[in-house]
Order: C-alpha cells, then sequence, then structure tokens
C-alpha cells in the first residue's frame, strides 16, 4: 500500500524524523508509541501526504484510499451545516433514512441529526469527522488521537469499528485499550527514527520509566566546564529545587499509580488462577464463578484506567522536565 525508502522529514531546517524505512501492506495494523515531541504526529501528516519528505521517496500503490484523521480537522466541518447536510454532501445518491441511520451509530439521534455543527461540543465534532472517514471505506486509515473528547461509550463504539475495519491502520493515542485491542505491532518513536518496538504496552511503560531515571541521572551528573563558577552552581542547584517542588505531586501521583497498578495487577493474576481451575464451573459454585468474573472485568478495567493516567503524567513531567 505505502513504502517508505531512507525518508527524513521535518519543519525548515529541523529534523524531526530521518532514514524511516516503513512498509505498509494490506493487513498492516500499527500503533505507534513514543513520548510528547517525538514525531508521532509528524509521521502520521508523512503518511497522510499533509507533509512533503525532506528526503527520500514515499511509493504509493495504485487504488489506495487514505482516510485521515487528526483534532486539526474539526476545524473543516462547516458550521452552518448539520450531520445530515455533510453526509448528504459525501454521498448525495443515498437515501436520507439511511443516512440517518448511519449516523445513529455514531451517537447523531433526533434533533442532533440536523442541528448545525457550529453548536457542537469537541467530542461531538470529533465522532461527526470519523464517521465521515468511516463512510468513505478507505484501505488505509491514519488516526492521531481519536478518542480526545470522546466519551466512554464512543470510545468503545470506535474500538469495536476499528476491530472490524478491514485495511490497514496506524494509530497514535493515549487511549492504551484501543492501542492493545486494534494494533498488532508496535513501532517506537525516538530519537528520530521509527523502529518496531519488541514488546507488548507493559514493555513500553517499563521502558518509559527507564528513561526517565536515566535522563534524571543525566541531569543531576556534574557538570564540568569553565563557565560553571560558584554562583552558576547556585543558581544549578536553586533551579532543581524549584523543580523538585514543582514536579513533587506529579511524581507521587505516579508512585501511587504505580502501586495501585501492582495491586490490581495481582488481584487480576488471583481472579484468572481461579478461573483456570474447571471444578469452578460445576453449578454449586456459580455464585462464586460471578463473584470470580466480576473480580476479573473490575481489575481489568481498572488496570486500564490506571495504565492511562500513569502515561498522562509521565508525559506531563515530561513535558515540564523538558520547559526548564
Amino acid at each position: 500500500l505505502l513504502k517508505m525508502e531512507k525518508v527524513s522529514a521535518g519543519y525548515g531546517d529541523r529534523i524531526i524524523l530521518e532514514s524511516i524505512k516503513l512498509n505498509l501492506v494490506p493487513g498492516s495494523r500499527i500503533g505507534l508509541l513514543g513520548r510528547n515531541g517525538a514525531g508521532k504526529s509528524t509521521l502520521i501528516k508523512l503518511l497522510a501526504g499533509e507533509l512533503e519528505p525532506l528526503h527520500g521517496e514515499i511509493g504509493l500503490a495504485k487504488g489506495i484510499k487514505l482516510g485521515y484523521f487528526a483534532q486539526h480537522q474539526l476545524e473543516f466541518l462547516r458550521a452552518d451545516e448539520s450531520p445530515l447536510q455533510h453526509m448528504a454532501r459525501l454521498a448525495p445518491q443515498e437515501l436520507e433514512q439511511k443516512l440517518r441511520d448511519y449516523l445513529g451509530g455514531f451517537g447523531f439521534q433526533g434533533d442532533k441529526v440536523t442541528e448545525e455543527t457550529q453548536r457542537f461540543s469537541g467530542g461531538e465534532k470529533a465522532r461527526l469527522v470519523l464517521a465521515l472517514i468511516v463512510w468513505q471505506r478507505p484501505n488505509l486509515l491514519l488516526l492521531d488521537e481519536p478518542t480526545n473528547h470522546l466519551d466512554l461509550d464512543m470510545r468503545q463504539a470506535l474500538t469495536e469499528a476499528l476491530i472490524d475495519f478491514e485495511g490497514a491502520l496506524v494509530v497514535v493515542s493515549h487511549d492504551r485499550h484501543l492501542i492493545r485491542s486494534t494494533t498488532d505491532d508496535l513501532y517506537l518513536v525516538h530519537d528520530k527514527k521509527v523502529e518496531p518496538f519488541d514488546g507488548d504496552l507493559e514493555d513500553y511503560q517499563q521502558w518509559l520509566s527507564d528513561v526517565q531515571k536515566q535522563e534524571n541521572q543525566a541531569d543531576n551528573a556534574p557538570k564540568e566546564n569553565n563557565a560553571n563558577s560558584a554562583q552558576s552552581r547556585k543558581d544549578q542547584k536553586r533551579r532543581e529545587a524549584e523543580l523538585r517542588t514543582l514536579t513533587q505531586p506529579l511524581r507521587k501521583e505516579i508512585t501511587r499509580l504505580e502501586k495501585e497498578m501492582e495491586k490490581l495487577n495481582a488481584q487480576l493474576a488471583q481472579a484468572e488462577e481461579k478461573l483456570g481451575d474447571s471444578s469452578l464451573y460445576d453449578p454449586s459454585r456459580k455464585a462464586e464463578m460471578t463473584e470470580c468474573l466480576q473480580l476479573q472485568a473490575s481489575a481489568k478495567s481498572g488496570l486500564e484506567a490506571c495504565e492511562m493516567a500513569w502515561l498522562e503524567a509521565q508525559e506531563q513531567l515530561e513535558q515540564m522536565m523538558q520547559n526548564d
């Protein structure tokens, strides 16, 4: 479908990604991982043709049909038109009832179908853009943070729609449940490179933590240069103390989340061990089995929420450290 060979990308003189080698084939389902500012959105724009490569070539297969979602596309909706009017412009030959039924699947029902989009919330606009993209049946779907502004029900509906999607998929998302459920391969965007990530989302969480520790150690190491006078050392210590104070609540929250994840992982393992016991499925133990299934479901959903909060807190911490 799409092939990149030694491609570099960036803005002006600033190179964000270099020597990218990527081959997307029918059925590719890729989740992009990486810290804020690493270049995930740049790569998606490159794939979508919104950004020209600085070097290298991007080859597209004949008949490729791209679907691309990013938050900035919400601005391209016509403020004075309704969801039904947007759909009718896209598919003028279709019956109105069919378009209404389709929009209903994206949460647009009753008066919402004919309401002008200028009154819509961010989540409603995101749903409409996704509906317009999915209708066109692309064979390569590129999604940059598609769940931002979506409530839990719509996140789940989107996840299920993407599981059923038969084309190739590349997605950037903080929603770990979405990544885990809809992608087969993970790629890491880091240090201007795009490379296959050998591991799962738990391994990525550990990688993030290790990189943060290494950077903290490097920041705290004594720096030797002639300009490092007593005054500059004093200023440096003051800045470090201020940063520690500023980031302390976030660090505490990260530690709390890590402990909570440890506890939930233990609960999940315990529930799954019990569910592995064939005698649990005896009719006389139905209540015990039901309780065990509920514990498993509760631990899984709690773990996903904790993981998402941990990732967001880590990225906030990174941002604060980079801004220092």
